[in-house]
């Protein structure tokens, strides 16, 4: 593996741990707050971080006139139905099944990839469904038995992965004459004006003067870690990175999701949780670990 420089190794770092310990974040700051509310106060208070990270670039905003359709239509999966379905999902989760769960999307986009796309996928791609959807199994089984749980949940965030599965394979087919960064900052404000309309239209009844300590820290982690810092950074690290520096950020995150879950808001691990935490981690290194070239 190409060596990494101290710059990449710092951000690839602070990436994996800002987006691993956003899993418990935002499960707490939903306690007492709406979640449409919460995503969509944290998008609109991001959009400028990304917007601030265009223009320091000396990039263009301009989005051609021919090509506002095919950005809508990268917009609704990527991020639109991803921020809602996610958020939604999380208060019905704990913070560490919660990010277990969402990092599916790479088993779904492979999948996605090869039956609609005809993409080729190898042989231990398909141990890396097969491990997935094991995880997932145990995870539901347990809701399921659970009394009092509520399996909803496990769907309604199975459904935002695939949604965001499906995204990604849009965009790596797409073609626009615009930076990733550009298209990333319209994305966003294309779901900000989304997640503004149906929180007021659903939520407005539930909205508080003065949020709580928890879902204030929650928002502006979300809006200027998790989404301004964050996000901007995946897409530098995503271009310089070798292959197998990302695929161990991806495994990473729900690990971190899930320990720090335990220990921050006192979640109790059972042996699905363990499994369920191997598993994911063979599945996503199935699909997304670079074949040796020989």
């Amino acid at each position: 593996m190409p060596t990494l420089s101290r710059r990449q190794l710092v951000l690839l770092v602070l990436l994996t741990v800002i987006w691993g310990l956003n899993w418990p974040v935002m499960k707490q700051g939903l306690a007492h707050f709406p979640p449409l509310t919460f995503r969509a106060i944290s998008l609109v208070m991001g959009l400028p971080v990304i917007g601030l990270a265009v223009w320091l670039q000396k990039a263009s905003f301009r989005i051609p006139r021919e090509y506002w359709g095919t950005l809508i239509k990268l917009a609704i999966p990527n991020v639109v139905l991803w921020h809602c379905l996610m958020i939604l999902a999380i208060p019905n989760l704990t913070s560490g099944r919660a990010a277990i769960l969402a990092y599916t999307m790479p088993i779904f986009s492979a999948v996605v990839g090869s039956l609609v796309f005809k993409d080729k996928l190898a042989g231990r791609g398909w141990i890396g469904v097969a491990a997935a959807a094991l995880g997932v199994i145990l995870l539901l089984w347990h809701e399921v038995g659970s009394l009092g749980s509520r399996p909803f949940g496990v769907g309604l965030m199975l459904i935002s992965a695939l949604s965001w599965a499906v995204g990604t394979q849009l965009l790596r087919r797409t073609h626009m004459p615009v930076p990733l960064l550009t298209l990333a900052f319209w994305m966003i404000a294309i779901a900000c004006v989304v997640l503004v309309i149906v929180a007021t239209v659903f939520e407005h009844d539930k909205w508080v003067a003065l949020p709580d300590g928890p879902a204030v820290f929650g928002i502006l982690y979300n809006a200027f870690l998790a989404l301004g810092f964050a996000q901007v950074t995946w897409f530098f690290l995503a271009k310089t990175l070798p292959p197998v520096a990302s695929t161990l950020s991806v495994m990473l995150i729900p690990v971190i999701g899930v320990f720090s879950g335990a220990v921050w808001l006192g979640e109790v691990l059972h042996w699905q949780d363990w499994t369920a935490v191997g598993l994911m981690m063979v599945a996503i290194a199935s699909v997304l670990w670079p074949v040796r070239k020989t």
